[in-house]
């Protein structure tokens, strides 16, 4: 079994493959778990061991839901991302709802045929003989920084009462803080703490997945995307958009709470020139994946441009409808306006 799963380890994530749907299936997006349907209930994190001759090794494994009953299963060799995983042995299959159990085909494999079926909240694997060979059970991992209480001193910009520290914001009926929203204050260097929750869009692929943003100042993005079992490219989840990815993709699935904690060291300017570039460290539920990164500018789309003035924490609308919660700052160099 263990020879099973290392056949494909090295097999990157291929392109979501298209699905056929109508075009209201298409442009579902889902803010409420309880209406989202039977593939958000599968979808979701496994864990599992698998025999080997060394002994037992731990698998992770990322179900993600791509619309009419369709699913990709991504594995990991020692645990899940941030969790055990080596970061670098993977495996990738596809998998089909039939009579109401998804089915996944391990092919072409040496020892054989394996076929994993999803039931229950288990994935268990069998070879061609129908012998059970593994079981995966599902987990939902939460940050352990969810529901961070800011110290004394910070500024709260968002607890679920009002949206009025923020231009253009709103607040959905049960105390969310919408997408499209910029916060009056301005801020030099901070730390931010921030909880987001992507939508559920089976049949969206890439950028159109639950796509929207934190921006340091206007200027300087950390992406906010559905990016659950990719690659965790910078422009995916976690990543300072277009300058540096992620060193895990820390993603989980989409409507979970997750959180942001970043450390803000604002750009220095001398003589009106920049002198040293804005620096950026990011943890995404709670695992460092952006380490003291530098920004060399403004990255593509800040809506404020280079400049020694402090700036605004913005939450960008791209068109999904992303919820936010608990955000609050503490300043760390540099004066509001």
């Amino acid at each position: 079994m263990a020879r099973a799963f290392s056949f494909l380890y090295a097999t990157s994530l291929a392109l979501f493959l298209a699905c056929q749907a109508s075009g209201a299936e298409r442009k579902a997006a889902f803010t409420d778990p309880a209406l989202a349907g039977p593939d958000f209930a599968v979808q979701g994190e496994y864990l599992g061991t698998v025999q080997t001759g060394e002994g037992d090794v731990q698998y992770g494994i990322q179900l993600i839901a791509l619309g009419g009953g369709t699913f990709r299963a991504v594995g990991y060799v020692g645990g899940l991302p941030g969790a055990g995983w080596n970061k670098k042995d993977k495996l990738v299959a596809d998998g089909q709802t039939k009579d109401g159990v998804v089915t996944i085909a391990l092919t072409r494999l040496p020892e054989g045929v394996f076929t994993a079926a999803v039931k229950e909240g288990a994935i268990t694997v069998k070879d061609s003989g129908g012998t059970t060979v593994a079981t995966f059970k599902k987990v939902q991992r939460k940050s352990p920084t969810l529901g961070a209480k800011p110290p004394a001193g910070a500024v709260v910009l968002f607890d679920g009462s009002t949206a009025d520290n923020f231009i253009g914001g709103r607040i959905t009926p049960d105390g969310l803080l919408m997408e499209g929203a910029t916060s009056k204050q301005k801020f030099g260097g901070f730390t931010i703490h921030l909880e987001f929750r992507t939508p559920f869009e089976p049949y969206a692929r890439g950028q159109g997945r639950g796509n929207s943003g934190f921006y340091a100042q206007g200027r300087y993005e950390v992406q906010i995307l559905d990016s659950f079992g990719l690659e965790g490219e910078s422009n995916e989840c976690g990543g300072i958009y277009g300058v540096s990815k992620p060193e895990v993709n820390m993603c989980l699935p989409p409507l979970s709470w997750q959180t942001y904690d970043v450390d803000f060291t604002t750009a220095q300017y001398q003589d009106g020139k920049l002198a040293t570039p804005a620096r950026m460290t990011v943890r995404h539920n709670g695992v460092l994946i952006q380490d003291n990164v530098e920004i060399p500018g403004t990255t593509i789309g800040a809506p404020v441009r280079q400049g020694p003035e402090t700036g605004p924490v913005f939450l960008q609308n791209h068109g999904n409808p992303l919820r936010f919660r608990n955000i609050w700052v503490v300043e760390t160099r540099g004066k509001t306006q």
